[in-house]
């Protein structure tokens, strides 16, 4: 498989990584677009939230278990935004099932 989050998971490409357990793993975005971004990834490879099912919902209810321990480590007491693009018209440009953590500043309250 040629994933590149796969990669980052099982450690062939490097990562600043912030939060790992059985199933989940979570490290710093490398463009951030806040002063904290982390993205949160099973490591179960799904290509999308279109893929979830009920024999695999588990690794998304993992993601969403581990996202309150990341936001708290990473500092954001005042609140956060959790957000997972799918298919095209949503921009996602990695085929593997992501959540972007994104905090540590007020953010916008529309997207354009």
């Amino acid at each position: 498989m040629d994933c590149i989050f796969c990669k980052i998971i099982e450690g062939s490409i490097p990562s600043a990584k912030v939060y790992e357990d059985e199933s989940v793993y979570a490290f710093r975005d490398i463009n951030p677009m806040a002063p904290v971004h982390v993205l949160v990834v099973p490591k179960k490879h799904l290509a999308s939230m279109d893929e979830v099912n009920e024999e695999n919902s588990e690794c998304v209810a993992a993601i969403f278990r581990a996202i309150p321990k990341i936001a708290a480590a990473e500092g954001l007491k005042n609140g956060y935004r959790v957000i997972s693009n799918c298919g095209e018209d949503a921009c996602q440009t990695v085929k593997h099932l992501h959540f972007h953590i994104l905090g540590g500043k007020k953010l916008p309250d529309q997207m354009a």
